[in-house]
């Protein structure tokens, strides 16, 4: 049966259907929605498709949650997700979501529901100016008139679907779209079975507008062998960094999101040595890729215009190219690195002596620090096993108390971000919050080909759990990590809440709670302004119960005081969700 022929059947509910047919047909896997009147044809048509099976929905309350979660769900199946919100300040919560999306180069269809033009302008409720609300983060943008009875309102629908689809998935520069839905009166109507089958032929049609070709491939521009090089890899610089260092027997810095923190070499501790001069001083190119954020050495060295570095970024998808102190001397598409020399092997001796002295220096100061943490910890020392071994009891006492030593340990943040490290599998997902862990988890944590992410298009805090549940969504059944601060999961404990029927991922979200913001006594302003001051406005203490709060939204419940603990917490992860609660030491 032809809808437009079927006066009961409302405009708006043809649109909706046709709408998001298409971007179905496109590649859509599925759809957040949180509720709303001015959206109902779309959620009313979301259901109805997720019933066929093509797609899946997940309903959320908090429009910033349900953001958040398009992003997670984008990130890890790499398609767009569509997420649906009515008018109003509806639409404003999810420019955090979008604002990081765009900063990352993360694809999103952004649906909001409006008045029409002659409700806006007059104080009409619920009525705000949204198009192009959300301004640059948006790929694209655009205002849709309301559906009218007229006979083309299932080729609008689709050919906006072919438009959005193509935009936010562009290979170039990937990112959020954002249509802005007016809608009049009947805002939805019923559906029977028989108008339901026409309305999905109708959204089946082939649209007139044909998905723009992709662009083509560019051919790496090749770099010599030589110079003094190292390769720094910041978030989303892919296998490529590993593998451009590989090739080239450089040194490789790579952040632990960067999703190239693996291979022969890596180098540890960084920061560290990114202060040695006698390093630094030899450097004569840098090869950047991805968006390094997690520490102030790397951009201030590019910055140096004193040292006489080129430094090379390979542009990726993302909207701004990474340029401190537009010091940056190229911007490339792609490298590879020139093969090696028969006539003239000298250069490759000295590649290797270069990567063999940052090699070393990174290894000294991992044993340096290994050194100073059993100092400072010298409970945390593995037990003598050959006291385990011997048939004298006093022998045998001194290994039960060492051993039971190690299990009643105090948990350290270096403690923690290990443990989290080893327990966790390439099959696994790890998600970094914005918090003092992940730089301790960057700074001496080894290599290991383990799916990381961390929202650091923006590096804020805002929607971490929501991402993480996203994330864990969508790779089901691998188990999903999210190692976070109290503060960042304070500040998204709305995306804890899952309503009834809604699908309950495989995830532990884990928390070091140290009673408030402690990465802002890194900060300088820790040394300048009076502790009072600190402590109420940066430190921003509570005395949040994380135990009640898992029960409220019918989370499993683990709180962690001690090795021991740890260990039990992070390798008996159940089916569902859960929150471990790790008590640190400010």
């Amino acid at each position: 049966m032809d809808p437009s022929r079927v006066p009961e059947v409302a405009p708006s509910t043809r649109f909706a259907f046709s709408l998001l047919g298409g971007l179905i047909r496109q590649g859509v896997r599925d759809i957040v929605l949180a509720p709303g009147a001015r959206s109902q044809a779309l959620a009313l048509a979301a259901e109805r498709l997720a019933r066929l099976g093509d797609v899946r929905l997940h309903v959320r309350i908090d429009e910033r949650a349900a953001g958040f979660l398009g992003l997670g769900l984008s990130i890890e199946t790499g398609v767009p997700t569509v997420v649906i919100t009515t008018s109003g300040t509806a639409v404003a919560n999810l420019h955090p979501a979008v604002l990081e999306a765009h900063h990352s180069g993360v694809p999103l269809l952004i649906l909001t529901a409006d008045r029409p033009e002659e409700l806006r302008g007059i104080a009409s409720n619920q009525t705000t100016h949204q198009p192009d609300i959300f301004g640059f983060a948006s790929r694209w943008s655009t205002d849709e008139a309301s559906p009218m009875p007229e006979s083309d309102v299932e080729q609008r629908g689709l050919a906006l679907a072919v438009k959005a689809y193509s935009i936010a998935t562009d290979a170039q520069a990937p990112g959020p779209v954002h249509l802005n839905l007016a809608f009049r009166d009947p805002l939805s109507s019923s559906v029977t079975p028989e108008e339901f089958e026409g309305l999905l032929a109708a959204s089946s049609a082939k649209p007139e507008m044909l998905v723009p070709a992709p662009r083509p491939s560019v051919r790496p521009t090749e770099i010599l062998r030589g110079p003094r090089t190292i390769v720094i890899a910041g978030t989303g610089a892919g296998p490529e960094a590993e593998e451009i260092a590989h090739q080239g027997e450089w040194p490789l810095i790579a952040e632990i999101a960067s999703g190239a923190r693996y291979g022969r070499n890596l180098v540890l501790g960084y920061r560290e040595l990114l202060a040695q001069t006698d390093l630094v001083d030899q450097i004569q190119r840098i090869i950047i890729f991805g968006h390094p954020t997690l520490s102030r050495e790397i951009p201030a060295l590019v910055a140096d215009t004193e040292r006489g570095i080129e430094t090379i970024v390979i542009r990726g998808s993302l909207p701004e190219v990474y340029n401190p102190g537009h010091n940056v001397a190229r911007v490339l598409d792609g490298v590879s690195v020139a093969p090696k020399s028969a006539e003239d092997p000298g250069d490759s001796d000295d590649d290797r002596k270069w990567l063999g002295a940052w090699l070393t220096a990174s290894r000294a100061l991992v044993a340096e620090h290994e050194a100073a943490v059993l100092a400072a910890h010298p409970e945390t020392r593995a037990p003598d096993l050959t006291t385990a071994r011997s048939e004298t009891p006093a022998s045998q006492r001194t290994f039960v108390k060492a051993e039971l030593a190690a299990v009643r340990a105090t948990v350290t943040r270096d403690m923690l971000v290990t443990a989290v490290w080893r327990a966790s599998w390439p099959h696994d997902r790890l998600v970094l919050g914005a918090s003092r862990l992940i730089r301790v988890a960057d700074r001496w944590l080894p290599g290991k080909k383990v799916p990381v992410h961390a929202n650091r298009g923006l590096a804020g805090i805002d929607g971490t759990i929501s991402t993480g549940v996203g994330i864990a969504l969508a790779s089901a059944p691998a188990l999903t990590r999210v190692l976070l601060g109290d503060l960042a999961t304070l500040h998204d404990a709305g995306s804890m809440l899952f309503g009834r029927g809604e699908e309950r991922p495989r995830i532990q979200v884990i928390v070091g709670n140290d009673g408030g913001g402690s990465i802002f006594d890194l900060l300088e302003v820790a040394q300048s302004a009076s502790p009072e001051s600190v402590e109420r406005v940066l430190f921003t203490p509570h005395d949040v119960n994380f135990e009640s709060l898992a029960a409220a939204y019918g989370w499993h419940y683990v709180r962690v005081t001690n090795a021991g603990e740890l260990e039990r917490a992070l390798t008996g992860a159940g089916v569902g969700p859960a929150l471990v609660e790790v008590i640190l030491a400010r």
